[in-house]
């Protein structure tokens, strides 16, 4: 049984043929450049469509990193505005890039969880103020699974002046995501988890009215505002938020990964999250049961499709699930088990006997 998505969506048929429709292309066409570029216009159009984006404000990337390090590689540390505020919730991607621009004159500000597992709203009014260029928060943490309440943090920023980073990674295929609702300035995400991609493919959403204010210097072949023109001798970047992209794009990935936004958009996201939530009200109906300690927040809204439950021993609480034929993944001494689209409630109240069988594993309380 795999409850893993969190990590990695499950291998769908919809993915495996598109990786084979890669070789066939491949095959057929030789090294047909232009026909792979469709395919990279394609891949944007599907991630527009997924996040009510226009085309022109998406760049398709390798992973989170590159996006974001694009964008930090073109913002500006004066006038006044040296502060970036970072969550505890990041993932160390967005942490580590934020922190290596200090090199550059960022400050870099971080603001705690609660010993409950969130960050109230009140711990961000304390830490953006006038001299906060940029406010970096993720939609779901990887590590229990909280949600930041993003109108809140986006209000908050703007009011003080501030632009938002939203790290979508963990929400985007489980939740609905739509930039105009959410008014963030940029987002970044991938298809690898909740989308039901592959490694290697990622997103960067830019607000078009932002993009022409960023030249990347963390740039490529395909940021280029005429790609086929093949010029050296100078610098210049695309008019949309391709600027943000770099070299040669993923091609396999993005085959893979318009098949399983697809595939995500067919079954339905909205009916996904409400699927996933009568899973995950049954699974901590259970684990209440057992005496779990559970370091997800209880409320549905303060929560994302992760649950993530406090062990004495993660790993070898991973290993023992494994070995009874059960997927789930580790994270700060937490289990972490996320259902999807594809689990059942019978899959749930699997993983409930087996934790009960390992109940010297669970941190009780």
């Amino acid at each position: 049984m795999y409850i893993n998505s969190c990590s990695q969506g499950a291998l769908s048929d919809s993915v495996r043929g598109a990786y084979e429709r890669y070789l066939a292309d491949w095959d057929e066409h030789g090294a047909p450049w232009e026909y792979w570029v469709e395919q990279l216009d394609a891949a944007r159009g599907s991630v527009a469509r997924l996040v009510n984006a226009h085309e022109d404000e998406v760049a398709v990337t390798t992973s989170v990193s590159a996006g974001v390090s694009a964008l930090a590689s073109g913002l500006s540390f004066e006038d006044g505005r040296d502060k970036v505020v970072v969550s505890d919730f990041e993932f160390p991607t967005i942490g580590q890039i934020w922190h290596a621009q200090e090199r550059r004159g960022a400050r870099v500000v971080h603001v705690p969880a609660e010993a409950d597992g969130t960050i109230p709203l009140e711990r961000f009014d304390a830490a953006i103020d006038e001299q906060t260029a940029l406010v970096a928060v993720t939609a779901v943490c990887f590590r229990n699974g909280s949600r930041i309440d993003v109108d809140g943090v986006v209000r908050l920023a703007h009011e003080r002046g501030a632009l938002v980073l939203l790290d979508a990674y963990q929400a985007v295929g489980s939740m609905p995501v739509d930039v105009r609702a959410l008014d963030c300035d940029f987002l970044a995400a991938g298809v690898l988890k909740y989308l039901l991609g592959s490694a290697g493919l990622g997103f960067f959403y830019c607000r078009r009215e932002l993009v022409e204010r960023f030249e990347p210097t963390a740039t490529g072949w395909f940021a280029d505002r005429d790609i086929f023109q093949m010029d050296i001798h100078d610098y210049s970047p695309a008019p949309t938020a391709r600027r943000f992209e770099a070299g040669t794009p993923p091609i396999p990935a993005i085959y893979a990964g318009i098949a399983g936004i697809e595939l995500m958009q067919e079954i339905g996201i909205a009916e996904t999250e409400a699927h996933v939530r009568e899973l995950n009200a049954l699974l901590f109906d259970g684990l209440d049961e057992l005496g779990a300690r559970v370091a997800t927040p209880p409320a549905p809204e303060r929560r994302g499709a992760l649950v993530c439950v406090a062990s004495t021993d993660a790993e070898a609480l991973v290993n023992a699930l494994g070995a009874e034929g059960v997927v789930t993944s580790a994270r700060d001494g937490n289990l972490r088990i996320s259902a999807h689209c594809y689990n059942t409630a019978e899959d749930v109240r699997a993983v409930l006997e087996l934790l009960a069988r390992h109940r010297e594993l669970l941190r009780l309380g």
